[in-house]
């Protein structure tokens, strides 16, 4: 199979569990919304707003992933596939506002904590965690092909966080009466999600600023590439990423010489071209060398 039969596959695949996810999740938002204004409850408006920003998110990452099987065109090269990256940056800002929110509410409300109705809070709980882990089964699969999915797959678990503290407190309330147990529930939340999306933040604005790809040191690179044979310099290298799996790279390498006289250049970039694409954790598929023989630069800037 192609690579890009095997890309529209997975494609359809993930668009798929997409919307059988914004489907579930969308159906849950509607009765945990009546929930919260029913009992009052802070861990469930929090996980109410935890579905609705997973709502939103999800149909994002729907249209996204849909835009990212359009093909390349002569404007855009790479078609549409840095889309994921805009769409993972706009679910975790959803989801980090939600996470600010809820710890400074959370803090707010222990001084004044509101009458919570347990039992109901109970059904709620429970419906919302139902919910989230067929979400979570849904988009399991998929989680890891790029940011967008991974986003996706990262909201609905901190949503399943939020359906099991939502239990437990109705647990408590229930047996002890003790109302402050929906506060302390909602900050551990608040503070479980912060984290996880600064990280997925980090990812997704470390694609936009074209930093070298995890998993490939470019030191190592060089040196694998100065190895190869006739090689003397390299220089002018850059590896950056279009998108989830999509590592580029680029460099100037001075070689021999001779290897422009005899005829053995193109079995240098071969060679060079073999190196990156199965000597790295990371294959580099996409790798543009130019060829230049020694002497040909008088100066040039080290990368």
């Amino acid at each position: 199979m192609s690579a890009d039969g095997h890309t529209h596959a997975g494609g359809t695949v993930n668009r798929r569990r997409l919307a059988i996810a914004f489907g579930t999740t969308a159906s849950v938002l509607v009765a945990e919304v009546i929930g919260a204004i029913i009992t009052g409850s802070l861990a469930l408006l929090v996980d109410a707003a935890h579905m609705l920003t997973d709502a939103g998110g999800l149909l994002v990452a729907l249209f996204a992933a849909n835009l990212m099987e359009r093909p390349a065109t002569s404007r855009r090269t790479w078609g549409l596939r840095r889309v994921e990256v805009l769409a993972a940056i706009v679910q975790a800002s959803a989801l980090l506002g939600v996470g600010i929110f809820v710890v400074i509410e959370a803090v707010q409300r222990f001084s004044q904590p509101a009458e919570i109705a347990g039992p109901e809070l109970l059904v709620f709980g429970i419906v919302g965690l139902v919910a989230n882990i067929i979400a979570i089964v849904v988009l399991s699969g998929g989680r890891r092909d790029n940011l967008n999915m991974r986003a996706a797959f990262l909201e609905v678990l901190n949503d399943a966080l939020g359906s099991v503290a939502v239990i437990v407190v109705a647990v408590v309330i229930m047996t002890t009466g003790f109302q402050q147990a929906d506060s302390i529930a909602a900050l551990l939340v608040g503070v479980l999600i912060i984290p996880r999306t600064l990280r997925l933040l980090r990812d997704a604005v470390d694609v936009l600023l074209e930093s070298v790809p995890r998993g490939i040191d470019l030191n190592d690179v060089r040196q694998h590439l100065l190895d190869e044979a006739h090689v003397v310099d390299v220089h002018d290298l850059h590896i950056t990423q279009i998108a989830t799996g999509l590592p580029v790279l680029t460099a100037h390498v001075v070689v021999e010489a001779g290897c422009f006289h005899d005829g053995h250049a193109p079995e240098i970039t071969r060679a060079l071209q073999r190196c990156v694409a199965e000597h790295f954790p990371v294959a580099i598929e996409h790798a543009t060398f130019q060829l230049e023989p020694v002497g040909a630069v008088q100066s040039h800037d080290i990368h």
